[in-house]
């Protein structure tokens, strides 16, 4: 939960606002994490607040207002929450089972078993375990490494997951196939996802709630309830009631900032 959050960096005429009274609450149904989008324009102060949540520097600490996690208030990263980044952040000098199993190696987990678990998360985010576990970062196309990224947060079990425009470097063929991986292993393991993007599409598709951000200093202009996906992406944005949800959003947008500039 976001309770008025502003962020503010420097001070005097260095001092820059990314965000201002940032409110918003996101329910935790026992057993069913929620899928939040989140959706804005470049510079809004969107990867400002899942690093917040994250409790990474040098977003946190908030400037005001309080960020709390399961109603705890967050002092810093912690096992609850793990972080999925835009760019590519395997360790080139680890294979891929290797990186995989980094965290759980961190954890003190046995090497046996942090390994077998390893090969369950390489064939769960749709790698081949004969083909490209023995492979390092470097022989990777840029969605094999979001999969091995993705595996590498989601096999420590984080009750949140924070992921910064993973797919935006992405062609759109492998961004789709990503996103249907991606609420394939979300169903499967029930967590809260806050998904960082600029496409209305993704948005719609992953998320069945989106935060509609404004330009900077970012707030909330509108939280939006969509229905959660029941079909391969490629198949849903061909839906008319996809589309008319689109649309419905970008108008939405539209409006918002023409409201937005009136008042200015």
């Amino acid at each position: 939960m976001f309770d008025k959050v502003t962020k503010t960096y420097g001070t005097g005429s260095n001092a820059f606002t990314a965000i201002k009274d940032v409110t918003f609450s996101i329910p935790d149904y026992p057993g069913r994490g929620e899928f939040v989008s989140i959706l804005g324009p470049s510079g809004c102060g969107k990867s400002t607040v899942i690093r917040m949540i994250a409790g990474l520097l040098p977003q946190f600490p908030q400037t005001s207002g309080k960020v709390l996690v399961d109603g705890k208030l967050v002092t810093g990263p912690g096992p609850d929450r793990g972080m999925v980044f835009q760019d590519y952040t395997s360790f080139d000098n680890r294979t891929v089972l290797e990186n995989v199993a980094f965290g759980l190696e961190c954890r003190g987990v046995d090497k046996a078993e942090r390994l077998d678990r390893a090969r369950v998360w390489i064939s769960k985010v749709g790698l081949s375990i004969k083909k490209d576990a023995d492979k390092y970062p470097h022989q990777l196309s840029g969605g094999m490494r979001q999969r091995v990224a993705i595996a590498r947060t989601l096999i420590l079990e984080p009750r949140i997951i924070l992921m910064d425009e993973p797919f935006g470097a992405l062609d759109p063929p492998t961004r789709s196939r990503m996103q249907d991986n991606l609420v394939k292993l979300w169903r499967e393991q029930s967590p809260t996802i806050f998904f960082i993007t600029h496409s209305i599409e993704e948005a719609v598709y992953l998320g069945d709630h989106i935060l509609l951000f404004s330009n900077s200093p970012g707030t909330v202009l509108k939280e939006i309830r969509v229905p959660p996906p029941d079909r391969p992406s490629i198949e849903m944005q061909r839906d008319p009631k996809f589309i008319d949800v689109v649309m419905g959003i970008r108008e939405t947008i539209d409006r918002l900032e023409t409201s937005n500039r009136a008042g200015d």
